[in-house]
């Protein structure tokens, strides 16, 4: 998002949290528009369009699944099928309005929009009339969740899909490469998150306007945090309604956010390395300072939308989980991972890791500890990786940060008997302290080389070229 649209935003957030009736409605309808406002240009430009409308749809069909009898009342959920059909209409009916300014003016036809609408709404009154779904049926939505994240996330299936789009339709690609399904990766994990719980059974009854809300809410929607719906929900339906005290709060996350976001970061980016000047370095001090540069500039990039998104759920009176705690202060690998991205840590940690450790532990051949460790650890951040893409470079870069997971928790386990006299000081618990806060800046840095550099190989002559190998 723009300077300019987190501004608008702010505006929007302050009178939606003035309102004292019908204010769920109002801020579902307003993160609706949100999702069709900020999606990327892409070719074919109708999937501006259609990304968003099915972003909705699969909203209400898990929503569907997930809840309770009692909670599909046309009573209480009128109102949000009302707005949801409505936003998506009046978007499709920006081809003749031509408010250029906020929606795409080449939507698709309003005959085929209508048709798929009406689709969805048969398909959800014949969902809403089951009362109770069979396990396999939650299977099969994590299953289909899980591969349509895998395919989106993989550069050569969209590829492959996207030629042959092309080639049906008798046009040329363009040079598309990917699609861009802005927020699908938060979205997901949103939905899994529901869909398991709902599956375990301890899943809170929700309306839909209050599990729409919870999808879309358009302060996280592009960048999390990731909350838990039985938190959101009870932050929705009992807003805090600001003070003065609380205005100056929400405000200063809010430029604080923009200040580190478009200031900062936006600044580092100007001499943090790339990909496109990586072979003209010749200078090992130089390469660590541009790769400095790069580990700075992510994470300003990133908490600075997690600030936004803090303050402008501040200004709608909600108060979201926090998801940066000074990571690169922290003395080992496990504290970094405690501290970045948390909300995202914590999902991984309660629906693979533990789960996973769970089941090791009860084997009928438990495994070595070590061995144990080990194995979670990595596949957990092997995973965190290919969230970010299903690729060599990413799955390299998750298995660094497993690997490293494990040696400093076997270095930790070491250190816990065999800590030196000195050690114990407070000179010495000084030294190991800014040792390891050191060691860890470094090792997380070093690791970012497999995270930007899209060419493992690349990735490897610059750690070699940095410590002079080569």
């Amino acid at each position: 998002m723009s300077v300019s649209q987190i501004l608008i935003l702010a505006v929007v957030a302050v009178l939606v949290n003035q309102l004292r009736k019908g204010r769920s409605l109002a801020l579902l309808a307003v993160s609706a528009l949100v999702i069709y406002w900020i999606q990327p240009y892409q070719e074919p430009v109708n999937l501006i369009f259609w990304f968003p409308t099915l972003t909705l749809a699969i909203t209400v069909i898990f929503w569907l699944i997930t809840s309770s009898p009692e909670t599909r009342a046309w009573r209480q959920n009128w109102g949000t099928v009302a707005i949801l059909l409505s936003v998506v209409v009046l978007v499709d009916l920006n081809r003749y309005f031509q408010v250029e300014v906020f929606f795409i003016t080449n939507t698709p036809r309003f005959q085929l929009v209508a048709i798929v609408l009406l689709g969805v709404v048969a398909v959800g009154l014949l969902l809403g009339r089951i009362k109770k779904f069979h396990g396999l049926v939650f299977t099969f939505a994590i299953i289909g969740l899980i591969t349509m994240l895998i395919f989106l996330k993989t550069p050569l299936a969209s590829t492959r899909l996207i030629e042959s789009i092309s080639r049906f339709r008798g046009k040329e690609s363009g040079g598309v490469s990917s699609f861009a399904w802005l927020g699908f990766s938060y979205i997901s994990f949103r939905l899994l998150h529901t869909i398991i719980d709902r599956k375990a059974g301890r899943l809170p009854p929700v309306t839909l306007d209050e599990y729409v809300n919870y999808v879309i809410f358009f302060p996280t929607f592009t960048a999390g945090p990731i909350d838990r719906l039985e938190r959101f929900t009870r932050n929705l339906t009992e807003p805090v309604f600001l003070d003065q005290e609380g205005w100056v709060d929400a405000g200063t996350r809010l430029f604080w956010g923009l200040f580190k976001k478009f200031i900062i970061a936006d600044a580092l980016a100007w001499i943090a390395l790339n990909q496109a000047f990586v072979p003209d370095v010749r200078s090992v001090s130089w390469m660590w300072f541009f790769l400095y540069a790069y580990s700075l500039r992510i994470y300003f990039d990133f908490s600075g939308y997690t600030d936004i998104a803090i303050g402008l759920g501040k200004l709608l009176g909600m108060q979201l989980p926090e998801n940066f705690d000074s990571p690169y202060l922290k003395r080992n690998l496990t504290q970094f991972w405690n501290s970045w991205h948390m909300t995202l840590t914590q999902w991984f940690r309660s629906y693979f890791f533990n789960p996973l450790t769970r089941a090791m532990r009860s084997a009928k051949i438990p495994l070595l500890l070590p061995v144990m460790i080990l194995i979670t650890q990595v596949a957990t951040m092997i995973l965190i990786g290919l969230w970010h893409g299903v690729t060599l470079g990413f799955f390299l870069w998750g298995t660094w940060h497993g690997v490293g997971l494990f040696i400093q928790n076997r270095w930790s386990e070491w250190m816990r008997t065999h800590t030196p006299v000195w050690g114990m000081k407070p000179l010495g618990a000084d030294v190991l302290k800014y040792s390891g806060i050191f060691f860890t800046f470094n090792f997380v840095t070093l690791g970012w080389l497999f995270f930007f550099l899209p060419d493992p190989a690349m990735a490897w002559n610059v750690m070699l070229k940095l410590f002079g190998v080569a």
